[in-house]
């Protein structure tokens, strides 16, 4: 599984709405509003990396109030369940 955040600016007062378009994207598992730079930011989780060039330049880009896209490819995921299970088992 791949996983990327991708950082978006949307045009004024869209910020719902496109949140709505987003999440209708298969692959893209949440969207989160924001405050700073950008407005939007969506996870994506997909099974390989041509799923996600499909997300992010075929079906992001058609959702014209996306002004702008920065996106991250995630390498290791860091989660207290993780953290956990390594206390569980005794890793040190």
């Amino acid at each position: 599984m791949l996983s990327a955040i991708v950082l978006i600016n949307v045009a004024r007062g869209q910020v719902n709405e496109t949140a709505q378009r987003l999440l209708e994207i298969e692959g893209i598992s949440d969207v989160y509003s924001v405050t700073g730079e950008y407005d939007l930011v969506a996870l994506v989780r997909v099974q390989q990396y041509d799923d996600l060039s499909t997300v992010v330049t075929a079906h992001m880009q058609q959702i014209a109030s996306i002004e702008k896209t920065h996106t991250l490819m995630a390498f290791k995921c860091f989660s207290r369940t993780d953290l956990q299970q390594a206390w569980d088992i005794g890793v040190e």
